[in-house]
C-alpha cells in the first residue's frame, strides 16, 4: 500500500476498506469489478456534494468539511495537523457522514454499515494525517495519486 503501511493500527488496509475509503476521497474507486470499471460512476447519493474525482464528500475537503459541519471540527483538524490525532466514535462518523453516503459504500463494499463504520473510525485518522503530512489538505488529485501509488 505505500504511503498507508503505517496509517492504520494493525498495518493492515483490506481491500473493502480501501475501496470504502476510495469511496469517500477519490470516486473513481469502485468494486474493482472490471465490468463496472468501463461504466460511468452512479450518481452519488442525494444530498451529497460530489465531484467527478472527489469521492461520495467532494474529496478529502469534503469529508473534513462534513465531519467539521456535524460538529466534529477539533477532531478532524487533529488529524490534519501534526499533533497527536484524536478519534472518532463510529456512531459519530456515521451521523456525520449520512446514512445515504454509508448505504452506498457498504453496498460498494459488500461490508456491512456497522462494520463499514467500525473500520473507517480507525482508519481515517491516519490515512488523512498520512494524506496531509504538513497540514494542508491537497487537492483531489494528489489524493488519487496517493491511492494509486
Amino acid at each position: 500500500m505505500g504511503l498507508f503501511d503505517n496509517a492504520v493500527p494493525g498495518g493492515n488496509i483490506t481491500k473493502p476498506l480501501m475501496i470504502a475509503l476510495g469511496a469517500l476521497l477519490v470516486g473513481k474507486m469502485l468494486s474493482g469489478r472490471s465490468e463496472e470499471a468501463a461504466t460511468p460512476q452512479a450518481p452519488a447519493p442525494a444530498g451529497t456534494d460530489a465531484s467527478a474525482d472527489g469521492g461520495l464528500l467532494g474529496g478529502l475537503g469534503g469529508l473534513l468539511d462534513k465531519l467539521k459541519n456535524a460538529g466534529h471540527g477539533n477532531v478532524a483538524d487533529s488529524w490534519v495537523g501534526t499533533g497527536q490525532n484524536q478519534s472518532i466514535n463510529p456512531g459519530d462518523l456515521g451521523s456525520a457522514l449520512g446514512p445515504a453516503v454509508i448505504r452506498e459504500i457498504a453496498q460498494r463494499t459488500g461490508m456491512n454499515e456497522q462494520e463499514l463504520l467500525q473500520q473507517l473510525s480507525t482508519a481515517l485518522p491516519g490515512i488523512v494525517d498520512k494524506l496531509t503530512p504538513n497540514g494542508q489538505v491537497p487537492q483531489n488529485h494528489q489524493v488519487a495519486s496517493a491511492f494509486n501509488s
